[in-house]
């Protein structure tokens, strides 16, 4: 990922959002966020190439139009590897339930 020596602070969003075990592939991840279902901060984004750090703020709209469900994460770490879904919890804070 990262050149040797380079330290980066940011993520891709489907990298992030597939090491989080948002969809079952990465590339479910990157059609997901062109449909237009991801903000980050409250801003629109389509781009799955998108930089996401720790602190940033999704809102993601998830399921189909009539039993849509809204998640609202601010992300707590980098995701290095898509592990099993209790290390996935770890990289986000899930403020959907404090609303």
């Amino acid at each position: 990922m990262a050149a040797p020596g380079e330290d980066r602070d940011w993520q891709r969003l489907d990298l992030w959002l597939w090491c989080a075990r948002v969809a079952r592939t990465r590339s479910a991840c990157a059609k997901l966020i062109e449909a237009g279902a991801v903000r980050i901060n409250r801003q629109p984004t389509q781009k799955a190439h998108a930089r996401l750090r720790p602190g940033d703020v999704l809102t993601l709209a998830l399921g189909s139009a009539d039993r849509g469900v809204v998640k609202i994460w601010r992300v707590v770490g980098l995701g290095d590897r898509r592990g099993p879904a209790p290390e996935a919890r770890l990289l986000y804070e899930d403020l959907s339930a404090e609303e």
